[in-house]
């Protein structure tokens, strides 16, 4: 029997691919993910098996997966930033039920929060909420209770797949939502293509945000009501004292 590594490759670019993750692709037999994750390792990797399929196609991934984990190869299913945050590791390991013999080891990575945080400043240093708009798997009406509490904790919120063709006017629902509790002054941030051509980030004002032209390479991030813009970045200040001793 093979393995099967669900790794997290990070946004895109090779400098933000852990060293774990890096590893096992290097060590696996067939490397398996969507399209556009394929293409964006393929040049680090030769002589290696690559298996892609379109968007909406993660099930049969998953099935391809185990079917040449049967045949005895090391596998590896590739996912855009972290496989256990917006990715394929839940799905993997319901389909992995029906394969017990199977070994399954999940590959962290570094997800879009994350990575999008550090290129805008430090928007997530107090507590934060992650919220997709994508109701392709979610109800919108279970997605609009999510945000209308995070804004009514004041917590700073990261929002996945703001838009796409069939949700295009997503994002400015969610500001509207959010500014049920939160002020129009309110600091924002954007970045784009993490980690690949043409990445960029932008500050807004939340009164702004709504009108703002994003897509599924977008990852928006809404300050709480401490969130400042200090020398051109985003930064939601922790509270420390400046006393020498009191920062840690």
């Amino acid at each position: 029997m093979g393995k099967i590594y669900i790794t997290g490759i990070g946004p895109g670019d090779f400098e933000n691919m852990t060293l774990k993750a890096f590893e096992v692709l290097s060590f696996c037999d067939t490397i398996i993910g969507y399209n556009v994750y394929i293409e964006l390792v393929k040049p680090y990797f030769k002589n290696k098996e690559f298996l892609s399929t379109g968007m909406t196609k993660e099930a049969k991934r998953c099935q391809l997966c185990f079917k040449k984990a049967m045949e005895g190869k090391r596998v590896a299913l590739i996912c855009s930033g972290d496989a256990g945050i917006y990715g394929m590791a839940g799905l993997m390991y319901k389909t992995g039920k029906d394969y017990p013999g199977i070994e399954i080891e999940v590959v962290p990575g570094v997800t879009a929060a994350s990575s999008g945080a550090a290129l805008l400043g430090a928007p997530l240093i107090q507590d934060f909420a992650v919220i997709s708009l994508s109701d392709l798997l979610t109800p919108w009406e279970k997605i609009e209770k999510r945000i209308l509490a995070a804004a009514y904790s004041d917590l700073v919120i990261c929002l996945y797949n703001p838009s796409s063709k069939k949700r295009a006017g997503y994002l400015k629902k969610a500001c509207k939502l959010i500014l049920k509790y939160a002020s129009p002054e309110t600091v924002c941030g954007i970045t784009e293509n993490i980690g690949r051509k043409g990445e960029s980030m932008a500050l807004y004002k939340l009164k702004e945000l709504a009108e703002v032209n994003v897509n599924m390479f977008t990852t928006v991030f809404i300050g709480n009501s401490q969130t400042e813009i200090i020398n051109g970045r985003m930064v939601t200040p922790r509270g420390y004292k400046m006393g020498g001793a009191d920062i840690g």
